[in-house]
Parts: C-alpha cells; sequence; structure tokens
C-alpha cells in the first residue's frame, strides 16, 4: 500500500481550524500523483444543489456549518480528494487527503467534511456489483457513512469510536435496518480507552468480516484516537494502528484507505506510517509504549461485547 498525494490538498484553505493544511504538511519528500478531474463521481452520493453549492461558493473561510469551513479553493480541493479515494480503491492505496469526509452527508456538510470520499469510492465498487467492508478507525463516528449504507447488506460498515463524543450517536443499539440488519457493527469506547481493549474488541468481532467475504476493504483511517491528540480523549498509540493494519493483511487481499481524522501534526505521521508498515508487512518503525485500560473501561467494553454479541447472533456466527 502506496501512499496517493497531490499538493492540491492545501488549498483548501481552514485558517487555523484544527483541520488545516499543516495536518499532511508534516510529510516530507512525498511522490506527487496525477489526480484526474472527478466530478463525475459526486452524485454517486451527493445532490446536485449540494454540488452547486460548494462550486459556487468561492467566499474566503466560509462557514457551512458550525464546525465545517470552506474558502475559494476548496471545491477542487475536494473533488481532487474524491479522485484521490478512488484512485486508491482501484490500486489498494492510501488517499493521504483533505478535507476528510465521513461525517458529510448527501445534502450538507458536517464535521469538518465536505464530500464523502469513502461513501463514494464505495458507491462505485457497489455498482461494479463488489461487496465492501467498510472498517471506520476514526476516532468518531462516521455517521454520514453509516446512515448512507445503513440499509443495504452489500456494506458491511464498523466503526469502533469514543462514545459519547461527535456526532453524539453510534451505540451498540444501532445495528442496520431492513435488508441491512446485522450489517452495522458500532463499538462506542469510553474516554482514556487504550490499545489494549481497542485491539481486544476487534479480534472478538473479526469472524463477522470474515464470514461477509468482502470484494473490498474500505479503510476510514482516522488517527484522532492518538493520546496525543487534542480533539478527542482515547488512549491509542501507534501500536493499535499498527495492529489493525497487520489484521487486515492476514486477512483480505484488496484493501484501500482514505484519511479522516488526526489533528496532532506533529504525530499524525508517524501513525499512519505505523498503519501502513502493518499492512505492508514490515516491522513497526514507529513503536511506541502500549497502553492499558483501567479496570472500569476493561468492565465497559466486556459488557458491551457480550450484549453486542447477544444482538449479532442471529446474523452471524460469533466465538464465545
Amino acid at each position: 500500500m502506496n501512499l496517493i498525494y497531490n499538493p492540491i490538498f492545501l488549498e483548501h484553505d481552514t485558517g487555523t481550524h484544527p483541520e488545516n493544511q499543516n495536518r499532511l504538511e508534516g510529510f516530507k519528500n512525498l511522490p506527487v500523483t496525477d489526480i484526474q478531474n472527478s466530478e463525475k463521481y459526486l452524485t454517486l452520493f451527493h445532490t446536485p444543489e449540494y454540488i452547486q453549492k460548494i462550486k459556487n461558493n468561492r467566499a474566503h473561510l466560509f462557514e457551512l456549518d458550525a464546525d465545517t469551513i470552506i474558502s475559494e479553493n476548496t471545491y477542487n480541493a475536494a473533488v481532487a480528494a474524491v479522485g484521490a479515494t478512488v484512485m486508491a480503491s482501484e490500486k489498494d492505496d492510501f488517499a493521504l487527503v483533505r478535507p476528510p469526509g465521513h461525517h458529510a452527508y448527501p445534502d450538507h456538510s458536517s464535521g469538518f467534511c465536505i464530500f464523502n470520499n469513502i461513501s463514494i469510492a464505495v458507491q462505485n465498487l457497489i455498482n461494479q456489483k463488489k461487496r465492501v467492508f467498510i472498517l471506520d478507525f476514526d476516532g468518531h463516528l462516521g455517521d454520514g457513512t453509516e446512515r448512507y449504507f445503513y440499509k443495504t447488506d452489500q456494506v458491511l460498515y464498523w466503526s469502533l469510536h469514543q462514545h459519547p463524543a461527535f456526532p453524539g450517536w453510534g451505540t451498540i443499539d444501532e445495528i442496520g435496518d431492513g435488508r441491512g440488519e446485522g450489517y452495522t457493527l458500532n463499538i462506542p469506547l469510553m474516554a482514556g480507552s487504550g490499545d489494549d481493549v481497542y485491539v481486544h474488541a476487534l479480534q472478538e468481532f473479526w469472524s463477522i468480516p470474515m464470514q461477509f467475504r468482502p470484494d473490498v476493504v474500505a479503510v476510514s483511517a482516522g488517527f484522532d484516537g492518538h493520546h496525543a491528540d487534542s480533539l478527542l480523549k482515547l488512549n491509542l498509540t501507534t501500536n493499535t494502528y499498527y495492529e489493525i493494519g497487520k489484521l487486515l493483511r492476514s486477512s483480505f487481499n484488496h484493501i484501500f484507505a482514505t484519511l479522516e481524522g488526526g489533528y496532532n501534526t506533529e504525530t499524525l505521521p508517524h501513525c499512519i506510517y505505523s498503519f501502513l508498515d502493518g499492512i505492508n508487512g514490515k516491522p513497526n518503525h514507529e513503536f511506541e509504549d502500549r497502553s492499558e485500560s483501567t479496570v472500569l473501561i476493561i468492565e465497559d467494553v466486556e459488557t458491551k461485547t457480550h450484549i453486542l454479541k447477544e444482538k449479532l447472533q442471529k446474523y452471524w456466527k460469533i466465538g464465545k
């Protein structure tokens, strides 16, 4: 898995907002990938009215909502982020993009996100008759993605995230609806959750995506769960991202990823390179001392795991 990057992502100017150009400027000497105009993909997920709204708005530092800022070059950068993510889905690569996407809805922005990069790429794959497993390990629930695929059995969506935190839901009770019932999996974690409970939760339910047998795995790769990130209070280290990469590599053949959150500009590159080491079968060059959770957090995860297994056992075979 290689990085797909283009300087156009720096043209999404958000001033001193946490989601700013500095997030990507910490990566040095990256090769530049040519990205074709990808406007044709936008309507796979977004309404024409919303697309036109973003395209027409060339104001400097305009607030789309309470959390999301755009500027005169945002549209071009956001379209390129979509294109890079679609390209990643074709090459099993990692789209190092901004703005992020998993909070965006078909008709409105949310949570720093303009166009829902991962959902557009996944819908493109669905149109090719592919079954897709979305693993969203951003520290926030990818609510725009979850809601869009909530009623389909062509997509398995799994999010591990801090709760309570933005956007406010993503509980174990949300397992999908209609044909999609049993195809949404949420692991809400308490603030302070460390590497131990996070990896344990992955392992407890890993049999589900294995039974789903996806043609492609799509990763919403957010790194704001790292202990040094300022927006959340999870206690993960780079080792968790390495272990996720290893687990994916050992289980599936076609995997791509796109960047979501991660707002500590010093630690973000280390987190991403650790994930890449894991998925590329290399030693973890970004190792940190592993974090451990309190007894209260461990008991909370064990309780939720038990309840969630009970909810999902009618749809999947899950270990004891």
